[in-house]
């Protein structure tokens, strides 16, 4: 905002009050007061008050009201059962997960939806950890969380054709609907709404901090509608991508409960329960509105807007320090369905400045968000952030940042949000699931000297392990989205794309990122008329060259763009695309010494060796265990050149390299690939000419 005319300093009466001048500073005042005459000997009277601008006000200080308007998205994924994954790493982990789910026996699945419900749990034992039977412990009170997991991993399975596992969540939905019926066809739970009504009574109450957790004295409980919606959401999922009725009438149920037990409060008191209650709640009664066209399920889901949260990200404000993160993502989730069926740009504010903030000022160079399952720093202060604690980029969060990611992506079609896609799914999920086991990890730590950690086969289900399953369910869910003109190629994945409605296919065929490029095969029925749209990443290192059956083009595109083929393609045609990489630096934002190293989209980390490490330091229900780790020193490096490419060189292996000339050389390798060992991603770096 420029200042009132008057107060504006012009060359020479800046000089003036520099000079010190006694006649100098009145003639300014006057100046800057015309209305007051001087007179050589009198004190110019100060300016009269400004006038108080009103506070703006908050987005959504008033009572919101929903107003049914359903936009069409710019671009749209391919449905999966329409992309096949071709062997690579991707398939591996996938059928590593399946392999993980098919081990998991129906009867333990439901033993606390049937304990709960008072039916007969049969012979089954009771999964462990956050899935433990109710005995008083507080951890308990998640249980149920990971069958609703299970539920939309299963639907996912089941939308890539797999009959067994359609099956099986078929005959979870059928089980988990006689609970819900023997409960009253409504609120269906592996716990009891006891803990709904401590929610209720006790929000906006401050809990003595003296009185122990074990005590008799009523306490907060732990995210119920937490839980509540990931089994929302795997009924829906059984539902929409698995083709099982049954299951949206459960889901139908489930929101009228939430309905009606929400609609009973005041809105100042909902937003007190708020405070205490995150959960993703909306983002699934905007989706059952969106199915069924009931302006019902908006009405009830706009119950679940916490507008402290709101306020701030529609006003472009980042108030986000002291949060927990992995209950507020599926929050901004939920706001960006809403704007999908309403056109409300509040909402489109919300997750837009979200997702801005989280990915510019608080994400590591992996993607990963979080640190101890918070925000414990203020913007941009990440190098502090990394201080404070081992537990650094919880899965969930990036699990949930790469949902977000495509809706804001379907609006725009805009190709960096799949720069940030990408970085995440090739160095955070990919590397976050254990060989053979099918094990996830609940956090990628990125303290110096870290190493992966895993949970056990059924002794942990932590919320990780619950996004966990669902992730490598659906490896293939956005290699390829469509408009109606054409294809956008937006991941570098062994993959085949069958758009049967127009008889167009695509083969993938690649090795990325140890090769730097990708080759697509066409198969058409018929001559097709389709623009194809190849995704230039913003981190290429020259601009790639693109051929069609061997014929180099004479055009390229930018990084950060797209590259755009429109013409007839028949059987046989072939498109070659380079992908150039080269070495580069990102460093902490807060200190420029702090420094972490990429080859294209891959996250180096250097390998520090797995002496001291032991099977139960690296695997365990309460894992990471990392303050228990041994200690060791981590080398730092001296910059010898300001391209890393002089003094960082590539070794035998693909996406191999090793330091040169260091006090202590280091060894390099993808993040993603290094299990069992320690390692580190930032590194000291002295002498650097930073900034």
């Amino acid at each position: 905002m420029s200042k009132p005319k008057s107060l504006r300093l012009n060359r020479r009466n800046f000089a003036a009050l520099i000079a010190g001048s006694a006649a100098a500073a009145p003639a300014l005042l006057a100046q800057q007061n015309p209305a007051v005459p001087f007179t050589g000997t009198q004190v110019a009277a100060p300016p009269p008050p400004r006038q108080q601008r009103p506070e703006p006000v908050p987005p959504f200080q008033a009572p919101i009201e929903f107003k049914r308007r359903e936009l069409t998205p710019k671009v749209m994924p391919f449905p999966m059962q329409q992309v096949r994954l071709l062997p690579s790493v991707f398939t591996e982990a996938t059928e590593w997960n399946r392999a993980y789910m098919s081990r998991l026996p129906m009867d333990r699945l439901l033993y606390n939806f049937r304990e709960n419900a008072g039916l007969s749990m049969g012979s089954a034992e009771p999964f462990g950890g956050w899935e433990a039977k109710a005995d008083g412990k507080r951890g308990t009170e998640l249980r149920g969380h990971f069958t609703g997991h299970f539920l939309s991993a299963s639907a996912q399975l089941a939308a890539n054709g797999d009959k067994e596992a359609k099956a099986k969540g078929d005959e979870l939905v059928a089980e988990m609907a006689k609970c819900q019926e023997k409960l009253g066809g409504g609120y269906l739970s592996a716990f009891p709404m006891e803990l709904f009504d401590r929610l209720d009574q006790l929000s906006g109450v401050r809990r003595d901090p003296n009185v122990p957790r074990d005590s008799n004295a009523p306490t907060l409980p732990w995210a119920p509608f937490y839980t509540i919606h990931k089994i929302f959401a795997g009924m829906l999922d059984m539902y929409q991508l698995a083709g099982n009725k049954q299951a949206l009438k459960v889901a139908e149920g489930i929101g009228a409960w939430a309905d009606d037990w929400s609609k009973s409060k005041t809105e100042e008191h909902m937003q007190q329960i708020l405070r205490v209650e995150f959960g993703g709640m909306a983002e699934s009664l905007y989706n059952l509105s969106a199915l069924s066209i009931d302006d019902r399920w908006a009405q009830a889901g706009d119950r679940f807007t916490k507008k402290e949260f709101m306020n701030p990200l529609a006003s472009r404000r980042d108030e986000l320090r002291g949060l927990h993160v992995n209950t507020h993502i599926p929050q901004v989730i939920g706001a960006a369905r809403r704007y999908e069926i309403s056109g409300d740009t509040r909402f489109h504010d919300v997750a837009d400045y979200f997702y801005y903030e989280v990915t510019t000022a608080r994400a590591y160079v992996t993607g990963g968000t979080s640190n101890g399952e918070g925000w414990q720093s203020p913007p941009r202060q990440l190098a502090d952030e990394l201080k404070r604690s081992v537990a650094t980029a919880e899965c969930c969060c990036a699990y949930n940042m790469m949902k977000l990611t495509r809706h804001l992506y379907s609006w725009t079609a805009d190709p960096r949000f799949f720069d940030y896609y990408e970085r995440v799914m090739f160095n955070h999920r990919i590397g976050t699931i254990q060989p053979q086991t099918g094990h996830t990890q609940y956090y990628l730590s990125l303290t110096p000297g870290a190493y992966k950690t895993f949970g056990t086969e059924d002794q942990s289900f932590w919320c990780c392990t619950g996004s966990g399953v669902e992730e490598y369910s659906k490896l293939n869910d956005s290699i390829y989205w469509k408009d109606d003109s054409g294809v956008y190629v937006n991941l570098f994945i062994p993959s085949e794309l069958n758009w049967k409605e127009k008889g167009f296919s695509l083969k993938q065929e690649t090795k990325f990122p140890q090769e730097a490029g990708t080759t697509l095969t066409v198969t058409a029925e018929r001559p097709a008329q389709v623009a194809l749209r190849l995704r230039i990443p913003e981190w290429v290192a020259s601009a790639p060259v693109i051929k069609i059956n061997g014929r180099a083009l004479e055009a390229t595109a930018a990084g950060g763009s797209y590259f755009s083929i429109a013409r007839q393609w028949k059987t046989g045609d072939k498109i070659e695309m380079s992908l150039p990489m080269k070495l580069r630096v990102e460093a902490m934002p807060d200190d420029l010494t702090l420094q972490a190293f990429l080859y294209g989209p891959t996250v180096l980390a250097g390998d520090l060796g797995s002496e001291g490490l032991t099977d139960a330091l690296i695997t365990g229900p309460n894992a990471p265990r990392m303050h228990a780790m041994p200690q060791l020193t981590i080398p730092e490096f001296t910059q010898m050149g300001e391209d890393p490419a002089m003094w960082i060189k590539p070794a035998d292996s693909p996406l191999g390299f090793r330091t040169n000339g260091q006090k202590t050389d280091v060894s390099f390798a993808p993040i993603n690939s290094i299990f069992g060992k320690r390692y580190s991603v930032y590194w000291k770096v002295n002498g650097c000419r930073c900034g």
